[in-house]
């Protein structure tokens, strides 16, 4: 499998298109494309993204350039009850601050939240493949929602990898991504990142996971402009979808390659034979 670069700007919606205007600029400036945009349709409880004319149109230039749009979850709040072990509050709290939507909800919320997302693309016409919860955090209702949702989801990713769907058939990747709000976590993402970088040597998928609050802080722009553009020195940049939609080919390659258990069985002429 070809060594590639997915790349990845989050929480795209009316409240952050200002930034994440700033992130594309820097992205089509050092030449990532195409990208997979991931799309909050109620970001915060707030504006939704459908009745917003002019993030309806953003969205539909980007996709005239090729990119994906994919949902990300429906509110990108974490309102479920408080965690009850430390494991959840670190992942819910810590890592996330209040926004891993699907961390806890059961089978039932998140089914209606996912219907809904899907409901948002549907009404404005956008092609849907990927599914992406805010986080990377999953309920085990969620996943089952996500598998019984009647739209034909090709992919779900997590912090570590990729789930090829619907058999859930997980690929692990390399995988970028900033805390940037003080120096402490800024640091701690640097040294993240190297231990990523290691990893992306031995997998064919490298994704980069840009945030709105990144064009904050301009050291981490100009980390990821190095970075992205290291990336695509050795990589071909590719959609999320595009690499779901490749590795199902090349399974189906390996199958319809395989011998089958008929090939190996001699015939029954050819046993009797070696019998006698």
């Amino acid at each position: 499998m070809q060594r590639s670069v997915a790349v990845a700007v989050h929480d795209v919606a009316p409240a952050t298109l200002a930034a994440c205007r700033e992130l594309l600029a820097m992205l089509d400036d050092v030449g990532a494309s195409p990208l997979s945009l991931l799309v909050v349709p109620h970001y915060h409880y707030r504006s939704v993204a459908l009745r917003e004319p002019a993030f309806v149109c953003a969205m539909e230039k980007r996709l005239a350039r090729g990119d994906e749009l994919v949902l990300h979850g429906l509110f990108h709040i974490d309102d479920a009850p408080s965690p009850r072990d430390a494991r959840s509050w670190f992942e819910r709290r810590l890592l996330t601050r209040r926004e891993g939507e699907f961390a806890a909800l059961d089978e039932q919320a998140a089914a209606w939240r996912i219907a809904r997302g899907i409901a948002c693309f549907r009404s404005l016409g956008w092609p849907l493949a990927g599914f992406v919860p805010p986080a990377w955090l999953m309920s085990e209702g969620a996943r089952r929602a996500l598998s019984r949702s009647e739209h034909p989801f090709e992919y779900t990713t997590v912090r570590s990898g990729i789930y090829h769907l619907p058999d859930w058939r997980f690929e692990r990747t390399a995988n970028l991504w900033y805390s940037p709000d003080s120096a402490m976590r800024r640091a701690v993402s640097v040294c993240a990142i190297a231990r990523e970088l290691q990893r992306a040597q031995r997998v064919p998928l490298l994704r980069i996971s840009l945030h709105p609050q990144d064009v904050r802080v301009p050291v981490v722009m100009q980390h990821w402009r190095r970075l992205i553009a290291d990336a695509l020195a050795d990589r071909e940049p590719v959609t999320k979808r595009e690499w779901a939609r490749r590795v199902r080919q090349q399974d189906a390659r390996q199958r319809s390659s395989a011998p089958s258990a008929d090939e190996h069985e001699p015939s029954r002429a050819s046993r009797a034979r070696a019998v006698s």
